[in-house]
C-alpha cells in the first residue's frame, strides 16, 4: 500500500511541475526561474516513477492488470 501512495505522490508532483512550467511560460519576461527548470524536474520524476513501478512489479508489490484473451 505504501508503494501506491508514493507513486501517487510522485504523479501529483509531476503535474505540479507541469503547471509551474506553464506559469513560467506565460510570465516569461519577469520569471527568475526558466521554464526548462520545471520541465527538467518533471522528466526526472517521471523517470523515477517509471523505474519505481517496474521494480514494484518485478518484486511482486503490485500486480498489473491481466492480459485480455
Amino acid at each position: 500500500m505504501l508503494i501506491k501512495i508514493i507513486i501517487t505522490l510522485l504523479l501529483l508532483f509531476i503535474l505540479f511541475n507541469l503547471f509551474r512550467a506553464g506559469l513560467a511560460m506565460l510570465r516569461q519576461q519577469d520569471s527568475t526561474v526558466p521554464m526548462s527548470h520545471f520541465l527538467g524536474k518533471r522528466v526526472l520524476f517521471s523517470a523515477i516513477a517509471l523505474v519505481l513501478i517496474l521494480v514494484a512489479i518485478a518484486a511482486g508489490l503490485i500486480t498489473p492488470n491481466p492480459r485480455p484473451y
